[in-house]
């Protein structure tokens, strides 16, 4: 009976798994995508069945492992917790729309099963907030963190402003950008992406993103802009001066948010209280020239209202700008437009 039970089991798994590469086929087949589709056997065998040990991150909406693939080699392996196969696919359109190389790679997807899986190239120097904690590597130099901004900005720039139409990423955070061994940021993470519509269409939408880089405005009036992923960018560059927490309750009840934190003492031109003592041990007046500037950046990222905030286009102008006088070898990256 146990043999009969196993057996049932395994032909209604093979059938399952078979209308759900139909329904890929199907649903990819009816956009522009151009990526793989992977068996889930596959994946399962490249994640060890997506053993504890194989995970690379976890957050509200999936679990990222690392896997082998035989025909792809190392990737990282996006298993979303919803069901909602409209929004694989979104991802899916969004992230294989673009082309830069500050943006990760989609492989493929894998929807079978029950479950929804997206196949993404492996960043083998994990997350920027693991670096910034210094819970990997030996810490960022200055110049390693003016350069992964810049190119952070580009990105963002990119997707706002060489893709047509726009496309919000609306969840820019440390986390969410992973880095390659020579410290080489892509970004990462399209899941609450979305195609930007033009200011006077008042497009409204539920406030999605992660405590501490929404912002305020979106929250207050849920009307979407490119905006507001220049104010999560401004989270960012105030974590890479100071390496602190986005929110921590065990700071005073003012700055428990680190963008209120930071504004307050840049406004009050006290930007060395807070920077990260670990840039400190390199202190000249080059880099207290160029904190002072991506915080003067910063700053403008983080204001209140939405008009006042420079865009990313401005943004990554600025952030090159300081590059290449912070550290005179990045001329060479001067090159890389927002086109590329």
């Amino acid at each position: 009976m146990l043999g009969l039970a196993f057996l049932c089991h395994n032909i209604r798994r093979l059938s399952t798994a078979s209308r759900g590469k139909q329904i890929t086929r199907r649903l990819l087949s009816q956009t522009p995508c151009t990526v793989a589709t992977f068996s889930l056997k596959n994946v399962e065998r490249a994640t060890s069945n997506f053993a504890g040990t194989s995970v690379l991150g976890a957050g509200a909406y999936s679990t990222v492992y690392a896997g082998k693939l035989s025909n792809a080699g190392l990737v990282a392996v996006k298993r979303l917790k919803h069901d909602d196969v409209d929004l694989v696919i979104n991802e899916l359109k969004l992230v294989s729309s673009v082309s830069h190389p500050n943006v990760v790679r989609v492989l493929g997807c894998c929807i079978e099963c029950g479950e929804h899986i997206l196949v993404y190239e492996f960043m083998p120097n994990g997350t920027l907030t693991q670096h910034l904690r210094r819970e990997r590597g030996d810490g960022l130099s200055w110049h390693a963190r003016v350069s992964i901004a810049a190119d952070v900005a580009t990105a963002v720039a990119y997707l706002h402003t060489a893709v047509q139409p726009p496309i919000y990423h609306r969840d820019i955070k440390s986390s969410n950008i992973l880095l390659d061994n020579d410290l080489r940021p892509k970004l990462a993470d399209f899941g609450l992406a979305t195609v930007g519509m033009v200011e006077s269409s008042n497009v409204s939408t539920v406030p999605q993103g992660t405590l501490g880089y929404v912002d305020p405005q979106c929250r207050c009036n849920f009307h979407l802009s490119e905006k507001c992923d220049v104010y999560s960018f401004g989270v960012v560059l105030a974590e890479m001066i100071t390496a602190m927490k986005v929110v921590d309750f065990g700071r005073a009840t003012s700055e428990v948010n680190l963008a209120a934190l930071a504004t307050d003492r840049i406004g009050k031109g006290l930007v060395e209280d807070i920077v990260d003592p670990f840039i400190k041990d390199d202190w000249d007046d080059r880099t207290r020239a160029s904190v002072q500037e991506v915080a003067e950046v910063a700053f403008r990222c983080l204001a209140f209202y939405r008009e006042a905030r420079p865009s990313m286009a401005e943004v990554a102008e600025e952030l090159e700008r300081i590059r290449i006088e912070n550290c005179p070898s990045a001329m060479e990256k001067a090159t890389i437009v927002l086109e590329h």
